[in-house]
C-alpha cells in the first residue's frame, strides 16, 4: 500500500462568518492510499479554532508514512486499530480511516453502504449554513433559498432576532459557536419559542455544559463539547443531541460505534462537517441514513470543488452507489 497527500486551498463562494472569525478560504489535506492500481481518498481541513494547522498534519504523515505503507490490506476495523495506536491527531486519523474505507470498498467492488448493510429508506435532508449577518439579510437568504433546512449562525444572543427566526415557520437551527452566556442559555431553555428551532448547537464555551438542562424547551446539541464516545454519559443530562464530525472522532470506523452507543442513550444524532470538498462530504454522507439530522453543506460553500462522489443538491443527499465511498478526484 502506498500513501500520498496533497495540500489544497479551497476558496469559498462568499465569506463564511461565524463567531470565531471570517473566512474566505479553507486549507485542506487530501490523503490518498493506493493499492493494485486503485486509490482511496480522505480529507482533513485546517481549523484554526481547533488548533489544527497544515504543517502539523503533514509532519504527522511524514513520521508515520513507512509504518502505514508496510501494513497489509486487511479490514477497515483492523486498519483503524493500527492507526489509532500511532497517536495521530483525530483529523489525520479520520482522513486515513476514510481513505482506507474508500480503497477497501474499491478493492472489494462494494460500496460502504453494501459492506455495512445500511438501509437507505430514510435519508434526512441537509441544512445549509447562513453566516453571521444582520437579521434581515439572514431572513432574506432563507426566504430566497431552494433549500428546506437552515443552520443560522450568530454571535451572542440578540433576543429580537431570536424571536423573528422562531416566528418564520421554517426548519431552522441556531448555532452560536459557543458565544452564548449562561444567562442567555437559561433565558432560551425556559422560553417556549426555543422549541421552534430544530436544535441549538454548542451554545457555550467547552465544559460549561453543566449549566444546560436537557429537559427544558431547547434541543441543545453538543459540537465542540462532544469529541468522541468518552463523554457520552457525562453530557446526557444536558444535551439532547450530538453533532458527530468525522475529523473530531477519528473517522467512519469510530463514528459507526458512536452512533450505536448514542442510540442506546436516546440521543438525537447529526452527522456534520467542516467546510470540506466532496472528498470529506462523501465520507460523512454515507452515515446519513443512520442519523436524525445532517449538516453536510461543506462542498456547496466552496467555489471550485476538487472531487466527485456523493452530492447534496438543495439539501437532498444523493449517495454514490460506486465502490468504496465513490470518490474520484477531478483532474
Amino acid at each position: 500500500m502506498q500513501l500520498a497527500w496533497q495540500k489544497v486551498k479551497l476558496p469559498l463562494k462568499e465569506t463564511f462568518s461565524i463567531s470565531y472569525g471570517d473566512y474566505s478560504f479553507r486549507e485542506a489535506l487530501i490523503i490518498k492510499l493506493n493499492h493494485k492500481g486503485l486509490s482511496g481518498y480522505g480529507e482533513c481541513t485546517v481549523i484554526d479554532y481547533y488548533g489544527i494547522n497544515l504543517d502539523d498534519l503533514v509532519n504527522q504523515l511524514i513520521s508515520s508514512k513507512t509504518l502505514i505503507e508496510n501494513q497489509q490490506i486487511t479490514t477497515p476495523q483492523l486498519f483503524y486499530s493500527f492507526i489509532k495506536n500511532l497517536h495521530l491527531s483525530s483529523f489525520v486519523t479520520s482522513a486515513l480511516d476514510c481513505a482506507y474505507w474508500d480503497l477497501f470498498g474499491k478493492l472489494e467492488n462494494k460500496s460502504f453502504l453494501e459492506i455495512n448493510s445500511i438501509d437507505l429508506k430514510a435519508i434526512p435532508e441537509s441544512s445549509i449554513t447562513i453566516s453571521i449577518d444582520d437579521i434581515e439579510s439572514q431572513i432574506k437568504k432563507i426566504e430566497n433559498s431552494d433549500w428546506n433546512k437552515f443552520k443560522v449562525k450568530c454571535k451572542g444572543l440578540d433576543k429580537e432576532s431570536f424571536i423573528k427566526l422562531a416566528g418564520l415557520n421554517r426548519n431552522i437551527a441556531l448555532d452560536s459557536n459557543a458565544s452564548f452566556t449562561i444567562e442567555d442559555c437559561h433565558w432560551i431553555e425556559n422560553n417556549e419559542l426555543a422549541s421552534k428551532f430544530t436544535y441549538l448547537e454548542q451554545p457555550m464555551q467547552v465544559k460549561n455544559y453543566t449549566n444546560l438542562s436537557r429537559d427544558k424547551y431547547a434541543n441543545w446539541m453538543a459540537d465542540e463539547d462532544f469529541q468522541n464516545s468518552n463523554n457520552l454519559v457525562s453530557l446526557l443530562s444536558h444535551y439532547k443531541s450530538l453533532n458527530i464530525k468525522l475529523v473530531k472522532c477519528g473517522g467512519l470506523t469510530p463514528a459507526l460505534e458512536i452512533i450505536k452507543e448514542a442510540r442506546k442513550l436516546d440521543y438525537k444524532i447529526m452527522i456534520g462537517c467542516m467546510t470540506e470538498s466532496t472528498v470529506g462530504i462523501s465520507a460523512g454522507a454515507v452515515l446519513a441514513p443512520l442519523v436524525d439530522y445532517c449538516d453536510l453543506d461543506g462542498a456547496n460553500l466552496i467555489a471550485k470543488d476538487i472531487a466527485i462522489g456523493s452530492k447534496v443538491i438543495n439539501g437532498k443527499i444523493q449517495l454514490s452507489d460506486k465502490p468504496g465511498l465513490g470518490i474520484e478526484l477531478i483532474k
